[in-house]
């Protein structure tokens, strides 16, 4: 029974549940897949991308202090984050996967790490 390629329609040659005749039709049928739909989604996930960068490298230990003032100098949007945790004493937490913080007093920050 002859296959054809999901990406190009070239048939395919070798085992019987390949679905691509090549690694560069299966990697560009699947970043066709993978791709953001739209600017939006890309812009949203480009700011999420961003602020996980931002909160990883000054989170070094897993668990720190930093300011609003450094925060926002290095470009990190307070308006993006992926979950929000409130603890049993009170306390939310904005994560940003699994990089978290939250507000102190006088504009400082906890950053935490999740523990996956």
């Amino acid at each position: 029974m002859d296959k054809n390629c999901l990406e190009c329609g070239d048939k395919i040659v070798g085992r019987e549940d390949k679905k691509f005749c090549s690694d560069g039709c299966r990697n560009a049928y699947n970043n066709k897949i993978n791709k953001d739909s739209t600017n939006f989604m890309r812009n949203v996930n480009n700011k999420l991308r961003k602020n996980y960068r931002i909160l990883a490298l000054l989170n070094v230990d897993g668990k720190s202090k930093t300011t609003r003032t450094k925060l926002l100098s290095k470009g990190f949007d307070f308006e993006f984050f992926t979950n929000i945790l409130q603890t049993k004493t009170g306390n939310t937490y904005y994560f940003v996967y699994d990089q978290g913080y939250r507000l102190l007093e006088d504009d400082y920050y906890m950053l935490v790490k999740k523990e996956i």
